[in-house]
């Protein structure tokens, strides 16, 4: 058992939750500094985990997907049956079909992405820490909370270093070996759509932070670039993929139709 395990909760549900049941009303400061000290706990464990290159996940990722899910779920208006990582991509899912274009996907997806967080932390940062030293503190914190906070969404992934357009180079990058997100949905339109469009507006829109992503539809990796701004739409070579082969909507397509042209996702 990790040292940490002597100091932080074992699991929420038996020591966070209970807390305010078993022993009465507690006063608002008191939870709120338990909430943080339990939350500051499982990052912490969560970053250990990311530094051994072992991450198993455990309570935070299931803590992560349900808050995630439910945002989703209020967005589209509509859940899956199925639970846990099965269910949040068929709600994803729903959500490209749905929208009548893939900007209204995008929007619908950043959307979810700002209620993740209270509005003004969002926009204290962009005003306060997104300026510093051209950008750069910004750039190398949300590459670091990123790769810690994100892997129950992405897989094991790793901070690296980035070329930036002035020949600079930071520390700033994110390595998904293999997303688990683009794995599961076997789609190239959910993946642009719904995560790489939506979160690079989102980083650049409400945090002041520039991202390019680059996924890999061969082998499924993804480099984040923060500090990159992203090209023009027409530049992107990422919305020119075609439809993966194990891609459920391009295989439902090719059985209605079956002279459809498949070789670029309509949906990327």
């Amino acid at each position: 058992m990790k040292a940490s395990a002597l100091v932080c909760p074992a699991s929420i549900s038996s020591s966070w939750f209970p807390f305010r049941f078993r022993f009465g009303p507690q006063p608002k400061s008191q939870l709120r500094r338990s909430r943080i000290r339990i939350f500051s706990c499982l990052m912490k464990e969560a970053e250990s985990e990311s530094q051994s290159g072992s991450y198993k996940g455990g309570v935070m990722d299931k803590l992560l997907l349900n808050v995630f899910r439910n945002k989703m779920v209020q967005q589209v208006g509509w859940d899956s049956a199925k639970p846990g990582y099965d269910g949040l991509i068929e709600v994803a899912n729903r959500m490209m079909l749905q929208n009548p274009t893939n900007s209204h996907t995008k929007e619908a997806a950043v959307r979810v992405l700002i209620s993740l967080f209270p509005p003004f932390l969002l926009e204290l940062y962009k005003l306060l820490i997104a300026p510093i030293q051209g950008g750069k503190i910004a750039a190398l914190m949300v590459a670091r909370v990123t790769a810690i906070s994100c892997q129950w969404l992405m897989g094991p992934c790793t901070v690296n270093s980035v070329d930036l357009p002035d020949g600079n180079s930071w520390a700033s990058g994110v390595f998904v070996e293999k997303c688990k997100y683009l794995e599961e949905s076997k789609c190239v339109g959910i993946c642009v759509n719904t995560c790489k469009l939506p979160t690079q507006s989102f980083f650049k829109d409400y945090m002041g932070v520039p991202l390019l992503m680059e996924p890999n539809f061969n082998d499924y990796s993804c480099q984040f670039k923060f500090g990159v701004l992203p090209p023009l739409p027409e530049d992107d070579a990422t919305l020119k993929e075609p439809c993966l082969a194990i891609c459920p909507n391009a295989t439902r397509r090719r059985e209605i139709a079956k002279n459809f042209n498949v070789e670029q996702c309509p949906k990327a």
